[in-house]
Order: structure tokens, then C-alpha cells, then sequence
């Protein structure tokens, strides 16, 4: 198993977007129904010791994934990401949101578009990820709530599953 996978995470502040490129070892139809299907989201897109729970989702453009992310206390943080574009095992993309428990977007928070690429390299497979927000104040708002830190651990989450699932 290769153990020096690729991470990079990069803030660009000229165009207001966060570049992810993440090598995870496992090939693409395993790492794109990680990203795809939300019994497998689940597992992994909260940062610890948070959890998420999907609420619905309808993977399709034009569709809506609705999910909360619950603190150990029992706190829900509701998020719902709308799907703009989706090319199987290619890429998708989505405008992400924080929300109330209805799904109405809550306005003080800023809202991002993610753009997802992923490219198979034999026994692994690469995920190129553009958080793109609407102006700089966003992108340094998101990153002052702790976004780095906490998707580095949500990606951890996906390998810890992935190498689970690979053995």
C-alpha cells in the first residue's frame, strides 16, 4: 500500500478559493461512491468527534444532498449542498450552504461552490477539489471557522473507510 499519498491544501487568496488535491489509495469507482452516496458520507464527512447524517439526498444535477453534522452533545449543524453538475466518475459539482433544519439557507454565512475532479492513477485515485467563494471576506471567513482543519480530518475519515474497504 502506498503510505505517501498526495495532500495538498491551498488557499488562494487572489481568487477567493480553497485547492484541495487529495491521492487516496483506493481506485475510482470506490472513491467516487465515497463522495456519491450518502450511507458511505456518513462515515466520513464530519471531522471527529462530529458525525453527519444525511437527511435526504438526490444525487443528480439539479438535486440536493441535506445533511446535519452532530456535535457530541447532540447539536445538529445543518448543511445542504445543491448539485449543478455531475459526470460520472469524472466530476460533480455543488453551491454547499449552511441551513436551518428545514433546508432554508442561513444568509450569515457565506456559500460555496465545490468543484470536484477525479482521476484514476492505477491502485489509487486523485481528487482535485476548488472551494470557490464569492469574494475574499468569505473565503477568510470559512477559513477562520476552522475549514482546513476540519476537512483534513474529514479526509482522514475517508481513508481510515477506504483502507477498510481495500483490505
Amino acid at each position: 500500500m502506498k503510505t505517501n499519498l498526495q495532500f495538498d491544501f491551498i488557499v488562494d487568496k487572489e481568487n477567493n478559493t480553497v485547492n484541495v488535491k487529495r491521492e487516496f489509495a483506493a481506485k475510482l469507482p470506490l472513491v467516487w461512491d465515497a463522495w456519491t452516496k450518502p450511507e458511505i458520507l456518513d462515515l466520513w464527512w464530519a471531522p471527529k468527534p462530529y458525525k453527519t447524517e444525511t437527511k435526504s439526498m438526490d444525487f443528480r444535477e439539479g438535486g440536493t444532498w441535506f445533511y446535519g453534522m452532530v456535535s457530541p452533545e447532540g447539536e445538529t449543524h445543518w448543511c445542504r449542498n445543491d448539485y449543478k453538475k455531475i459526470n460520472v466518475q469524472k466530476s460533480f459539482s455543488g453551491l454547499d450552504a449552511f441551513c436551518d433544519e428545514n433546508g432554508t439557507i442561513n444568509t450569515d454565512f457565506p456559500r460555496t461552490v465545490w468543484n470536484n475532479t477525479f482521476i484514476e492513477n492505477g491502485a489509487t485515485t486523485t481528487v482535485n477539489i476548488v472551494a470557490q467563494y464569492e469574494k475574499l471576506a468569505d473565503l477568510e471567513q470559512i477559513i477562520s471557522m476552522g475549514f482546513q482543519e476540519g476537512f483534513t480530518m474529514a479526509l482522514g475519515n475517508l481513508d481510515d473507510y477506504l483502507n477498510e474497504m481495500t483490505k
